[in-house]
C-alpha cells in the first residue's frame, strides 16, 4: 500500500498511487497549505505533507505547523488530520502572540 497521500475537495486526505500523487503535487503549494500566519517578525506555516511522517508507527501524520522566526523560530508540530492541522496552527499563532505581549504560554 502506498504511503502517498492527496487532499480531496473536502480537505479529507486520500491515499494514492504514486503517479496520482505526483500529478497533484505539480499543481503547486496552493493546494497544500492550511494556514499561513506572520507573527511578530516570524512566519507560521502550516501545510499538507502529502507523505506519511508517522513512518509506520500508527495513524498516518500528514499535516505540519513549522515556525520561521519569531519568538517560536524552529518550533514544529505535526498532525493525522486537516482539522487537527487549523486548531493546531490556531494555538502556535496564540503562543506566539502571547509571547510577543510578555505574557507566558
Amino acid at each position: 500500500m502506498s504511503d502517498h497521500w492527496i487532499l480531496n475537495e473536502k480537505h479529507e486526505a486520500v491515499r494514492v498511487d504514486l503517479e496520482t500523487w505526483a500529478t497533484w503535487f505539480e499543481k503547486g503549494m496552493d493546494n497544500r497549505r492550511v494556514a499561513s500566519t506572520h507573527v511578530g517578525g516570524g512566519h507560521i506555516s502550516t501545510v499538507f505533507l502529502g507523505l506519511d511522517h508517522s513512518f509506520g508507527g500508527g495513524a498516518p501524520i500528514l499535516f505540519e505547523t513549522l515556525v520561521f522566526g519569531g519568538p517560536l523560530d524552529e518550533e514544529m508540530t505535526r498532525y493525522g488530520t486537516c482539522d487537527e492541522a487549523v486548531a493546531g496552527h490556531a494555538a502556535m499563532v496564540s503562543r506566539a502572540e502571547s509571547l510577543l505581549d510578555g505574557t507566558k504560554s
